[in-house]
């Protein structure tokens, strides 16, 4: 397949985690505890694992460097999320999420550093619209962080290194392994931090186990694990360089939108720049020719 199937496959990530991002938050609202919508998407990913592994004949890669890469990456991503329920415990979202946002700048650098990835200047100004859209989305001017230390910070910059860090090795291990087994690892990683998130977990108080707590929570985090997929097709087949961007910028740009569609309320002029960039970023990077001059 050529750089368009990653376009391909990024649009499609875009799109899930767009809609997943509207309504993720909704179990928890409703009383269902983050740390048991963790759980359930790592059920979720199930589905999509054993998809993806029919397609390729069950045949998993279980040399040395495929465990390592897959072990890896999978633990990048899972344990983020899970430092990502406690970072949100000690410290303010509004300010936690654009600090995380932030972490395509990682897997950019380290891209073009060790793999030697280059876009055109079209690409080039994509990514920066993208980068700079980022951060608004989740930004509230006149909030501060008062009161709340230091240690959040820390948290969300160790979450925005491990996810830059994890997108990048998703690149890297495609060139040496199938995309089913990269996500058959991410599964089996995020299975194995459940007893964690369990922990985790005050069962002292009211949570709701109805169908607009746990089962709400298995819809949206469907979208969240086949979109988690797709990412991993689209590093297949595209340039990290611009599939994280895209994908990053993308889905928040879907779930700014939909959730004004849904709400009817007419988000701040700083989400509305967010929102034009990425808009911009997306078109741009859409638009990137397929072999870069």
């Amino acid at each position: 397949m050529t750089r368009r199937a990653g376009l391909f496959f990024a649009l499609i990530t875009t799109a899930f985690w767009g809609v997943w991002g509207a309504f993720a938050g909704r179990p928890a609202e409703n009383g269902f505890p983050e740390t048991l919508v963790y759980v359930v998407w790592a059920l979720t990913m199930i589905p999509p694992a054993l998809v993806a592994a029919a397609r390729v004949g069950w045949r998993i890669e279980r040399d040395a460097r495929s465990v390592l890469y897959g072990t890896l990456i999978g633990l990048l991503g899972a344990g983020g999320q899970m430092l990502l329920f406690h970072a949100v415990r000690t410290g303010p979202p509004y300010l936690i999420f654009p600090v995380i946002a932030l972490s395509p700048v990682v897997t950019i650098a380290l891209s073009m550093l060790l793999l030697r990835e280059r876009v055109t200047r079209l690409g080039a100004l994509g990514i920066v619209l993208a980068l700079a859209a980022l951060p608004l989305f989740d930004y509230t001017p006149g909030e501060q962080a008062a009161g709340h230390g230091v240690a959040w910070f820390v948290y969300a910059l160790i979450i925005l290194v491990a996810w830059g860090v994890q997108a990048y090795f998703m690149k890297l291990a495609n060139r040496t392994m199938s995309a089913e087994s990269i996500f058959a690892y991410m599964t089996v990683l995020g299975l194995a931090l459940v007893p964690v998130a369990l922990a985790m977990t005050d069962f002292g108080r009211p949570i709701n186990y109805g169908l607009d707590g746990p089962g709400l929570a298995a819809i949206t985090q469907i979208l969240n694990s086949v979109g988690a997929l797709t990412l991993v097709y689209a590093f297949r087949y595209g340039k990290a360089i611009v599939v994280s961007p895209l994908a990053n910028a993308g889905a928040p740009l879907i779930t700014a939108l939909l959730s004004l569609a849904l709400l009817g309320v007419l988000p701040q002029p700083v989400k509305l720049a967010g929102i034009g960039l990425a808009f911009l970023a997306a078109l741009l990077l859409a638009l990137e020719p397929e072999e870069p001059a």
